[in-house]
């Protein structure tokens, strides 16, 4: 049995972040009815790839991805009268990213569901809380990116004499919001004294995981700055070329020297660097001359092969991986990790599956993403024909 059969989820969500908090749930069997409006359907449908390069509602790759499992709804809430009421009264959670306007004017304050849904509970999901400052009402991904720092190490390290980069990834930001809000709703799931209002921010999402350089800030250890080189470790840590790809290194202990040089048959550049200069002798020409002879001599290797040797010395070089990598990947393919499905626009594609597995609560069987509409006659199994 999955962990979360027996759960009804109300997707109010209309991107990225909140539908793949509802992907995450489904996974594990949760019922996912996702509200679209009629005709459009929810905006991840007009976002690419798509099928044929057909940018129509049902050939978006991204949209069949997030939606995974899940019951889509045709219902505009605008003039939906009291079916909202309707289905609040009859699930266990509800997933919205709107903002604070959208929740007052359909009447779903986190005092009103309190008040009249005591037992739902009811995640809210924006790019800075409900209740932003005016300059950041209006934002991105990329934006909320920045705004919690990780411009500063864009890809590497900084260079304040250069714009930062957009960073990993297309939507980080909403993919990490939506994780922390599954956790967060799993959590919630799991405690028998009622319901919760959970609020979600992506920027403070990604301040969590920024490195430990802000926490050394924090906890005093080192100066607090708002200098982009006060994030730059200034090791030799980048992404070099390779042979066949991209491979990326990162180096900040005597250990990952050591490695270095035994992977590299202890070259005679090496001998006029001391064992410990990564931390106590870490000069930008001893950087730029590493960085070098490790550029040379990776542009002769395999990312793979190179990676495997270095990780069997304890360093950290690692393949940077297109898809064609990921696909061919050994370990996800033990895994199970990419399940092939067949939608009935697009066709068979195989798709990421669950970034985890739980032996005793393993993971839902998969169904394809739904078309526009596909449940509405649903509704009224949702709520025991009251609609």
């Amino acid at each position: 049995m999955s962990a979360l059969q027996g759960i009804r989820v109300l997707e109010l969500a209309e991107s990225v972040a909140g539908e793949y908090c509802g992907k995450l749930l489904a996974d594990f069997g949760a019922e996912i009815i996702k509200i679209e409006k009629p005709g459009s359907g929810s905006p991840t449908r007009a976002l690419g790839p798509f099928k044929d390069n057909n940018p129509a509602p049902e050939h978006s790759g991204l949209f069949a991805y997030l939606n995974i499992g899940k019951h889509s709804v045709a219902l505009d809430l605008d003039t939906a009268g009291s079916t909202l009421d309707t289905l609040l009264a009859n699930v266990d959670v509800v997933i919205d990213d709107h903002p604070n306007d959208w929740l007052t004017h359909h009447t779903l304050t986190f005092d009103r569901v309190e008040r009249d849904f005591p037992a739902l509970v009811f995640c809210s999901i924006t790019d800075f809380g409900l209740t932003p400052p005016d300059d950041r009402r209006h934002a991105t991904d990329l934006t909320v990116m920045n705004s919690a720092g990780w411009a500063y190490h864009t890809p590497t390290g900084a260079d304040p004499s250069r714009p930062p980069l957009k960073g990993a990834g297309r939507f980080m930001a909403s993919y990490e919001a939506g994780m922390e809000a599954a956790m967060c709703i799993s959590a919630c799931l799991c405690d028998s004294s009622g319901g919760r209002t959970i609020e979600i921010s992506k920027q403070e999402v990604l301040l969590s995981r920024l490195d430990y350089v802000l926490a050394q800030m924090v906890s005093g250890e080192m100066n607090v700055s708002a200098e982009r080189d006060a994030f730059d470790l200034a090791g030799p840590a980048g992404i070099f070329e390779c042979r066949d790809g991209f491979a990326y290194i990162w180096m900040s202990a005597p250990s990952h020297w050591q490695a270095l040089r035994e992977l590299l048959d202890d070259t005679t550049w090496m001998n006029d660097f001391p064992d410990n200069w990564l931390e106590r002798g870490c000069t930008a020409e001893r950087v730029t001359l590493c960085r070098q002879h490790l550029g040379a001599w990776l542009k002769t290797q395999n990312k793979h092969d190179a990676a495997a040797r270095a990780q069997q010395l304890g360093l950290t070089l690692v393949a940077v991986n297109n898809a064609e990598d990921l696909l061919a990947c050994e370990q996800y393919e033990y895994r199970g990790f990419f399940t092939e499905l067949r939608h009935p626009i697009i066709g068979n594609a195989r798709y990421p599956g669950t970034p985890y597995q739980l032996s005793k609560t393993p993971t839902y069987p998969q169904s394809p993403a739904p078309l526009l509409g596909q449940h509405s006659q649903h509704l009224a199994t949702v709520t025991g024909g009251a609609l």
